[in-house]
């Protein structure tokens, strides 16, 4: 990867954890009810931004040409451990709850969150793609722009960290860190450009982020009345076929 690119990764995957710590930082007691905030939106759209001025711009076009030059010379295989790592962050949630370490929500509330956050990822990333027609680093398809893999991963790290930050900070670290490492194989194994990248990170947590903001109003709109639903969600992989299995209970 270039010089230029590790900094510009760097410096958007620092600034986002920094801002997350100063969110846990400042948690509001239980009893005050969340409100709006512009600030947890710089950061997705910072992403956003870098990524859509990229289809125009020559100087962010270098930048992802000399990132696939970089990565080519270096590269012996292509490793597919981005198909499977897009997921493991969300997932994450639904195994600690499955092993006893609760997170903020309930079954019923987190699954309002993460259904509503898949909803607008998917929805944003596939009218982009069809839209943008950018032709992928490998020549195979004109939907390169934005990258659906690194959309979800992100969505799923943020997702991690607002249902365990206030267990500790180190579980979004971690989904974040997970999220950086599937941006990175998407272009390792020559599948998107950098700005690719970029805007299918700040799509996947801005998703999430009106997600928990909707979760309230969703919830009094298809759960008016209270009920006992639990469950839990695990992949599965049985040496040829992969996928999820839920458990629900009511």
């Amino acid at each position: 990867m270039s010089k230029n690119s590790i900094f510009l990764l760097a410096f958007f995957m620092c600034f986002q954890l920094h801002s997350q710590i100063l969110e846990r930082d400042s948690i509001a007691p239980k009893n005050v009810k969340n409100k709006f905030k512009i600030a947890p939106l710089i950061i997705p759209t910072a992403l956003i931004s870098y990524g859509i001025i990229g289809l125009e711009s020559h100087t962010v076009q270098d930048i992802n040409s000399s990132t696939k030059t970089e990565l080519k010379e270096h590269i012996d295989n292509k490793f597919t451990i981005d198909d499977f790592s897009q997921y493991s962050p969300f997932v994450s949630v639904y195994a600690l709850n499955a092993l006893g370490i609760q997170g903020k929500n309930s079954f019923k509330d987190r699954t309002i969150v993460l259904g509503t956050a898949y909803l607008i990822m998917g929805i944003t990333v596939n009218a982009i793609k069809h839209t943008s027609h950018e032709l992928r680093p490998d020549g195979s398809s004109y939907n390169s722009f934005p990258s659906g893999h690194t959309a979800t991963a992100f969505m799923g790290a943020e997702f991690l960290y607002q249902e365990y930050k206030e267990n500790s900070i180190w579980y979004g670290i971690t989904g974040y860190a997970v999220a950086t490492g599937t941006g990175f194989f998407r272009m390792y194994n020559d599948r998107h450009w950098f700005s690719d990248i970029a805007t299918g990170a700040g799509i996947g947590i801005l998703s999430t982020k009106i997600a928990y903001w909707l979760q309230p109003h969703i919830k009094n709109l298809l759960f008016k009345k209270e009920s006992n639903l639990n469950g839990s969600i695990l992949p599965y992989f049985n040496g040829k076929d992969y996928g999820f299995g839920a458990q629900i209970t009511f």
